[in-house]
């Protein structure tokens, strides 16, 4: 990385970091993320998380990239899956099992709706 020696190297800078954003948020993907922490994988996350890749590759649906991440902190709702939209607030659904996994990739991601009786409102 060069060093700024100016302000205009500075407003440079911050400029692309904003165009990259912008690419990155216009995008389109959806990001879905399974809670993989210990209590989450107790709980069937191991399961759930096959269930959404299966049914990604089964509807041969695209960008959608799937992450695991660690505990995300609400252990009595595991196994969680957290649905986020570019543009939008990500959505949190708790105790998912296999069938409730499809059903949150057929409904939520492809066909944009929230199922809100998954859902972990806060």
């Amino acid at each position: 990385m060069s060093t700024i020696k100016s302000l205009d190297d500075l407003k440079k800078i911050r400029e692309e970091a904003l165009k990259k954003q912008q690419i990155k948020e216009s995008s389109g993907k959806t990001e879905v993320i399974v809670g993989m922490g210990t209590v989450g994988i107790a709980a069937g996350a191991r399961e759930t998380l096959k269930a959404i890749l299966e049914t990604i590759e089964k509807e041969n649906l695209s960008d959608i990239i799937v992450r695991q991440t660690g505990n995300i902190g609400l252990d009595s709702y595991e196994p969680i899956v957290q649905v986020a939209v570019s543009g939008k607030d990500k959505v949190s659904y708790g105790k998912v099992n296999p069938e409730m996994a499809q059903r949150i990739i057929k409904e939520h991601v492809v066909e944009g709706e929230i199922i809100s009786e998954y859902q972990i409102k806060g």
